[in-house]
C-alpha cells in the first residue's frame, strides 16, 4: 500500500509576525458589522423655498393651507379650502355682465309706438291750453270787430253780414285745430327724439358695461399667467436650494464612507505589501483611493430636470 507524503509550504519566518498581525486584523473587521447608515444614499427632506412654492401653487389653485411632514418636509395634509386667484375676477366680471341684461330691456322700453308718451313734457298739455285759449281770445276779438264794423255801417243784422262772421268762424275753427295739430305734432315729434335720443344712450351704457365685463375677465385670464411666473420663480429658487443640499449631503456621506473604509483598505494595502515580499503566499485584491460615489436619487432627479414641486410630488 503506497503512502502518501502532503507537504505543506510555510512562510518563511521573517514574514510570520506580520501575517499575524495581518490575520488578527482581518478577524477583528470580521466580527464588526460596518455601519453603513453615515453613508447610504438618502435625500434630503424639502425646505422652506419649496414648501412656499408648493403653498403659492396650492393657494392659485383654491386648494387651502398645504400640512408639511415636519420629517421629509413633504405635503401630508391639506386644511380648508381656498378661492383660486382668478375668482374674484371672474365673478365681478359676472356680476358687471349681469347689470347689462337690465339696460337692454330699458333700451327695448324705448322702442315702438308708445315709447314716446314716457318723455312728453308735463307742461306740454298746459302750453297748448294757454296757446288755445289766447287764439280763441283774438278770435272773439276779431268776431266782435265784424260786429262793430257792421253796426257802423247800419247792417248788423243783414244776410250778409251773417254770412262773413259764419265764414270767419269756419276758418277761425280750421285755424285752430291745425294750430292744436301742429302743437300736439311738435310735443309728439321732441318726445320721439328724445325717446331715440335715450335707446341710444342705454345701448352705449350696456356697451361699456359689456365692455367693462370683458376686461374683467382679461384679469382673470391675466391672473393665472402672473402668478404661475410667480410660481415658478419660487420653484426655481427651491430648486437650487434643494440642489445645494443635496450635494452637501452627497459630500459628507462620501467623506462618511471615506471614513468607514479607511480601516478596511489600510489592512488590505498591509496584506498586499505582505504578498509582494512572499510571492508564493498568492495575492490580495484590494482597492486604493476613494470608491466611486454612488450618486443619490434627488441628484439624478435634478440632472432629468424634474421641477421642485414635482420632486415634492415625488418623495410625498
Amino acid at each position: 500500500m503506497a503512502e502518501t507524503v502532503t507537504q505543506i509550504q510555510q512562510a518563511p519566518d521573517y514574514l510570520k509576525p506580520g501575517i499575524e498581525k495581518f490575520l488578527e486584523g482581518a478577524t477583528a473587521q470580521a466580527g464588526q458589522a460596518l455601519d453603513t447608515s453615515t453613508f447610504a444614499p438618502s435625500v434630503v427632506g424639502l425646505g422652506a423655498l419649496q414648501q412656499q412654492a408648493q403653498q403659492q401653487a396650492a393657494t392659485q389653485a383654491g386648494l387651502g393651507t398645504l400640512q408639511f411632514d415636519p420629517n421629509t418636509g413633504a405635503v401630508s395634509g391639506v386644511q380648508g379650502t381656498g378661492v383660486a386667484g382668478f375668482q374674484p375676477f371672474l365673478d365681478t366680471a359676472q356680476t358687471t355682465l349681469g347689470g347689462v341684461s337690465p339696460m337692454i330691456t330699458a333700451a327695448a322700453s324705448r322702442t315702438g309706438p308708445t315709447a314716446y308718451q314716457a318723455f312728453e313734457s308735463p307742461y306740454q298739455t298746459a302750453v297748448r291750453d294757454a296757446t288755445l285759449a289766447q287764439f280763441d281770445e283774438q278770435a272773439q276779438m276779431r268776431q266782435q270787430g265784424i260786429r262793430d264794423q257792421a253796426a257802423q255801417l247800419g247792417a248788423l243784422g243783414a244776410g250778409r253780414t251773417g254770412v262773413q262772421l259764419a265764414e270767419y268762424d269756419r276758418k277761425s275753427d280750421m285755424d285752430r285745430a291745425l294750430l292744436q295739430a301742429q302743437l300736439n305734432q311738435a310735443g309728439f315729434t321732441q318726445a320721439n327724439q328724445l325717446a331715440a335720443q335715450a335707446f341710444g344712450q342705454q345701448g352705449q351704457l350696456a356697451g361699456l358695461q359689456s365692455g367693462l365685463a370683458n376686461q374683467q375677465l382679461g384679469f382673470a385670464t391675466t391672473q393665472p399667467q402672473l402668478a404661475a411666473g410667480a410660481i415658478g420663480m419660487s420653484q426655481g429658487l427651491g430648486q437650487s436650494d434643494l440642489a445645494y443640499r443635496q450635494a452637501v449631503q452627497d459630500a459628507q456621506q462620501g467623506a462618511n464612507r471615506l471614513a468607514a473604509f479607511e480601516p478596511v483598505e489600510r489592512l488590505a494595502r498591509f496584506g498586499q505589501g505582505l504578498t509582494g515580499v512572499g510571492g508564493m503566499l498568492g495575492s490580495v485584491q484590494t482597492q486604493t483611493g476613494p470608491a466611486a460615489p454612488v450618486q443619490s436619487p434627488l441628484a439624478g432627479a435634478l440632472q432629468a430636470g424634474i421641477g421642485a414641486f414635482s420632486l415634492g410630488k415625488l418623495f410625498g
